[in-house]
């Protein structure tokens, strides 16, 4: 059976980013499409997910975007962070907001 895959703007962007920084098509389509199932996944509940760190650090993740788990941490006043080719999320274990570089996303849990 053959499968059809759909891209939107917002991943076909993410993939465009990564392919530049991994210098691989192949690694970028597949994060972008990772990192589309992350924000969908946190969008409805609490995520677990593994990215490196700047530092090159791995990091462990439980994260979320959801309104109503996120609701009084939200204050309306901050810069999307997908301005920066970076996705944020609501670090539930540190009590705040943080996020990751879009090719470092390693596994979703």
């Amino acid at each position: 059976m053959e499968q059809i895959l759909a891209l939107n703007n917002m991943t076909a962007s993410r993939a465009v980013v990564i392919g530049i920084r991994t210098k691989s098509d192949f690694i970028a389509g597949a994060k972008a499409l990772m990192i589309e199932s992350l924000k969908d996944k946190m969008s409805s509940s609490v995520a677990h997910f593994i990215f490196i760190k700047k530092d090159g650090q791995v990091r462990e993740a439980f994260g979320t975007t959801n309104r109503s788990l996120v609701a009084k941490h939200v204050t309306g006043t901050g810069v999307s962070r997908e301005n920066y080719f970076t996705s944020a999320y609501f670090d539930v274990e540190k009590g705040q907001w943080r996020s990751f570089r879009w090719e470092s996303i390693v596994k979703i849990l």
